[in-house]
């Protein structure tokens, strides 16, 4: 699982079949401007460019849906909705990239610029959704006398434009109408002020450490950027620690003094709360997101926001979502709890810690691990750097899915952004992908898949795909490589699924690409599913190559690796079935809770589905970005739904693997899973996908199999 941050940003506004007109626009200096089918200049973006293109972009864009709502025109595609799509385009295309870097290099004046244009394009989006004239002209596409005989993908983007119109108060009247556009405008300012919030509370706490003996058992690449960073800051003779996820996770997993490990612990599940500093504190934001999203619910005629959120799921029900994780809850538990067992008696046994305590799992953790498998994550990530994993990872999307992927030369808004040109066998471009895979400052944290646009076919020329691919891993150290853990290798793998469901997507209709009406509950599926390649002997051989020497992970280590590889499988299910149930049962309630009952719904779902209690001033709410600022309330149960999902595909590959010699990274099974999952995007329901590639309904068998939970425990 990884977060996101952003985390996979293909909902933030309401978009009806995300209307989009192209006219020509002279870009002057401006780089926001630029056609869509040009790549932008990222290095000659700077903030002073967001309000204008932003105000020209969305006068053009208002033009074209008044113009496409005219009921003179012909009830046809390339009347109404084809122009629409392309005036829109260049707004949402500007306004992404406004968003990505103010998400990667946010300074105080891309934030002022970018926080000024949201109520603006906010107000549009609402707008939009409740255009009366053109849903009128959608619902008169609709019963148009030839539309049964339009191509599948066209009557899916009007069916789900129409859906969406309704879900965007379009049948509202009067000062409903008022009250919804007022309550859109500003969920979306709170939900940017708590990403805000967020970020500005990781990036303002820091601790310089003089005394190296307080940093005993930390890796030696941790130890140095520690170094670099203090001296950076004139303290040669000192250590800087930070909240970020490089030296914030090291920390609590190698250091060996347990005060030092406390006093992180405490400063990560306090940030961004009432506990710290007040000016970011997120507690009032919380009560205003819900209190919010259930007025908005309501308005909109349903009981709570979770029934609101799921018209648009494969889920049914919030009934049935809570059934689903107090199953899985059920299953895990007793794993959860031998796990538990394990670690506090090898803890009492061999550290000496009776009384183990929060910011002691990791550290106590990495030391069982250690003295079960015989290696540690220090050992193993030397075999992991970068370079060699981008180039393993390169190879295998090349031998599954028959596309080759070339670095090039772009312009970028960091040093350490690097461009990837997908193509297919005979050099054509398939599309173009960003890599920004290291932490710093002004950068959000986690790990996330975002398009900047997307594939479209326009009179006969074809339109490839933009995607960014955002990690935070430590930078390299002088002429040293970045090293990563396994775990970093999993998320890369997990985000590239996500980006290849939009480069290598086949679908030409915007309204119909993968971000904008996959179900959100089946969108993790190709991510999810390429995480299983990172466990497999053949691949970790690509991926793999010695920081000092060169060779490849050797056959004993990766046995070990193997044989850990659920490790503590039943903690980790547990704890994401107690944020899943969290959410979902929060949304799924007709009145908004106050943070003091937001934090006791917490701790009832923690007695009844968890095995480890943070202490009670922890505040994991006030940094849950993916709730308040990502885009998955009610809706983080889609990790472990698609997880069902995408084991379930992997099984495939598996079944596969045994009568070919390609073993795992079958290409056959490969082209067939780009086929009938990624080529399609949201052209069709995630289900009937599901069932074309695998030829029936999910079962959890797999999951439950590759989890080691298939037993008793």
């Amino acid at each position: 699982m990884v977060y996101v941050h952003m985390a996979d940003n293909h909902g933030s506004f309401p978009r009806p079949a995300r209307p989009c007109l192209a006219f020509a626009i002279m870009t002057d200096s401006n780089p926001l401007l630029a056609p869509v089918a040009d790549l932008v200049d990222y290095a000659a973006v700077r903030p002073e460019h967001i309000a204008p293109a932003v105000d020209e972009l969305l006068d053009l864009a208002r033009k074209a849906v008044d113009h496409a709502a005219d009921p003179g025109l012909p009830a046809s595609w390339e009347a109404v909705v084809e122009p629409l799509d392309s005036a829109s385009e260049r707004l949402w295309r500007a306004w992404s990239v406004a968003g990505h870097l103010n998400a990667v290099v946010n300074t105080p004046e891309l934030r002022e610029a970018y926080n000024a244009a949201l109520p603006k394009i906010t107000e549009f989006s609402t707008w939009v959704g409740l255009h009366e004239g053109l849903y009128r002209q959608y619902r008169r596409l609709h019963d148009a006398p030839g539309y049964a005989a339009w191509p599948a993908v066209r009557r899916r983007v009007i069916e789900l434009a129409l859906r969406d119109f309704r879900l965007s108060g379009v049948e509202l009247q009067g000062a409903d109408r008022e009250r919804y556009a007022e309550i859109s405008d500003r969920e979306a300012q709170a939900s940017q002020k708590f990403s805000e919030n967020t970020l500005d509370a990781v990036d303002a706490w820091s601790m310089f450490v003089d005394d190296a003996d307080r940093l005993e058992g930390l890796p030696a690449d941790v130890l140095e950027a520690a170094r670099e960073a203090a001296a950076a800051e004139d303290k040669p003779s000192c250590y800087k620690l930070t909240l970020k996820m490089p030296c914030y996770i090291p920390v609590m997993q190698y250091a060996r003094d347990r005060a030092l490990r406390e006093t992180l612990y405490r400063a990560y599940g306090t940030i961004a709360s009432e506990q710290g500093d007040p000016q970011y504190d997120n507690s009032p934001l919380i009560e205003e997101l819900l209190a919010l999203r259930s007025a908005e619910a309501r308005l909109l005629g349903y009981g709570d926001f979770a029934e609101l959120r799921l018209q648009t799921r494969m889920a049914r029900s919030s009934e049935e979502v809570i059934k689903f994780l107090r199953d899985l809850a059920r299953r895990a538990k007793p794993y959860a709890e031998r796990d538990l067992a394990q670690l506090r008696e090898y803890a009492a046994r061999e550290l000496g810690m009776s009384d183990l305590q929060p910011w002691d799992i990791a550290y106590a953790s990495e030391r069982l691990r250690e003295s079960r498998y015989a290696y540690s994550e220090d050992e193993l990530k030397q075999y992991f750097t970068e370079p060699r994993v981008l180039a393993g990872l390169f190879e295998v999307i090349e031998s599954l899915f028959g596309v080759r992927l070339r670095e090039t030369t772009v312009s970028t808004w960091h040093p350490d952004v690097r461009g990837v040109r997908v193509e297919d066998p005979s050099g054509e471009l398939v599309g173009h992908l960003y890599l920004d895979l290291y932490a710093r400052a002004g950068k959000q944290g986690g790990a996330w898949v975002d398009g900047e646009r997307n594939r479209r076919r326009i009179a006969g020329q074809l339109q490839t795909p933009v995607a960014y691919l955002n990690c935070n891993y430590a930078k390299p150290n002088g002429d040293k490589p970045s090293l990563l853990t396994h775990d970093d290798v999993i998320t890369l793998f997990h985000e590239t699924g996500h980006a290849l469901h939009a480069l290598l997507s086949e679908v030409d209709e915007p309204g119909a690409a993968a971000f904008a009406s996959v179900e959100w509950d089946a969108i993790e599926l190709p991510s999810q599913f390429m995480e299983n390649f990172c466990w497999e002997w053949p691949v970790l051989q690509k991926l793999s190559a010695h920081a000092d020497n060169g060779r490849a992970l050797p056959r004993e280590l990766y046995d070990k690796l193997l044989a850990a590889r659920n490790f503590q499988s039943g903690m980790q299910a547990v704890r994401q079935v107690e944020f899943a149930l969290f959410d979902m049962l929060m949304h799924a309630r007709g009145q908004a809770l106050t943070t003091s009952q937001v934090l006791d719904l917490l701790q009832q779902v923690r007695k009844e589905v968890a095995v480890l209690f943070p202490p009670a001033w922890h505040r994991m709410p006030h940094n849950f970005s993916h709730l308040f600022a990502g885009g998955y309330g009610a809706g983080y149960y889609s990790y472990k739904w698609a997880e069902v999902l995408s084991a379930d595909a992997y099984a495939a590959f598996e079944e596969a693997a045994q009568a070919s010699p390609q073993g795992p990274l079958d290409a056959a099974t490969g082209q067939r899973f780009r086929k009938e999952i990624l080529a399609v995007g949201g052209a069709r329901p995630a289900a009937e996908s599901f069932q074309a590639f695998r030829g029936r309904e999910p079962s959890i068998d797999a999951l439950l199999r590759h989890s080691a939970m298939d037993a008793q425990a």
